[in-house]
């Protein structure tokens, strides 16, 4: 393992989040803000509790997942396209480091500022309502695996991107979408029966629910799928990424 080279490349892409931290950090820390404001002033007013729990602390996951799936997403897919536009990709393929290190380079610092930010977000949370965790580890342990899975997602979309606006193409139309209708700012079980089965084939709504259940204790679907859904999620975009690197899809050309 050339730790030399992951070193390297998770430096360099950290070292461009704290040269634009006004965008990288801040921006998503006051739109979290405006949730809070806006959702808890406008909706909170007429629906005080979920299921015993507040409604300002129960959209409180949903706000961080929907933050750290975007910038998870957008840090990764940003920073092995960026290479591919300038050319400098060829550099970094023809250099001694093998695919798993370089994998490990830039999905590690995409997962690492989206971590930090729902991090932030959550601190920032605690300014708004009266916030508890029921289960920290876990609560932890869903960020991380959501973080690094995220990533690897927009790592694939940054090889498959071949303009800018392809690269926001997903983040704005799949994946923002499927974050509002998994269940971030409501419960599933507030949905008429059609729906909740319509809902079920949402993959969003596994992450939210188990990221919420580590916060109250309480889920929309069983905490085991959550883990088997975002484990398999993870599983096959590194599957996608091995297949790229092993083909040279949209990297030799």
């Amino acid at each position: 393992m050339n730790l030399a080279a992951i070193r390297a490349i998770y430096l360099f892409e950290m070292a461009r989040t704290f040269r634009t931290i006004w965008q990288s950090l801040v921006a998503p820390v006051l739109s979290t803000s405006l949730y809070f404001v806006v959702f808890g002033t406008a909706i909170g007013s007429r629906i005080e509790e979920v299921e015993g729990v507040s409604y300002g602390a129960f959209i409180v996951p949903g706000l961080i997942m929907l933050t750290v799936l975007q910038q998870s997403v957008a840090n990764a897919s940003f920073g092995i396209y960026f290479p591919k536009f300038i050319g400098t990709i060829y550099e970094l393929l023809s250099a001694p480091v093998t695919v798993i290190e370089i994998v490990i380079g830039y999905v590690g610092a995409a997962a690492t500022k989206a971590l930090m930010i729902g991090l932030i977000i959550l601190g920032t949370a605690t300014f708004f309502v009266d916030l508890r965790i029921a289960h920290p580890v876990w609560m932890l342990a869903f960020l991380v695996m959501t973080c690094f899975s995220f990533s690897m997602l927009g790592f694939i979309i940054g090889i498959w991107a071949k303009n800018f606006e392809q690269l926001q193409l997903v983040p704005l139309l799949v994946i923002t979408p499927l974050v509002f209708l998994g269940g971030s700012f409501y419960s599933i079980s507030m949905l008429p029966p059609v729906w909740q089965t319509v809902t079920m084939f949402n993959p969003v709504v596994y992450l939210v629910s188990g990221f919420r259940w580590a916060f109250f204790g309480m889920a929309d679907v069983p905490v085991a799928a959550s883990l088997a859904a975002i484990t398999l999620f993870a599983a096959l975009c590194l599957a996608g990424i091995w297949v790229i690197f092993r083909t040279g899809w949209r990297l030799r050309t």
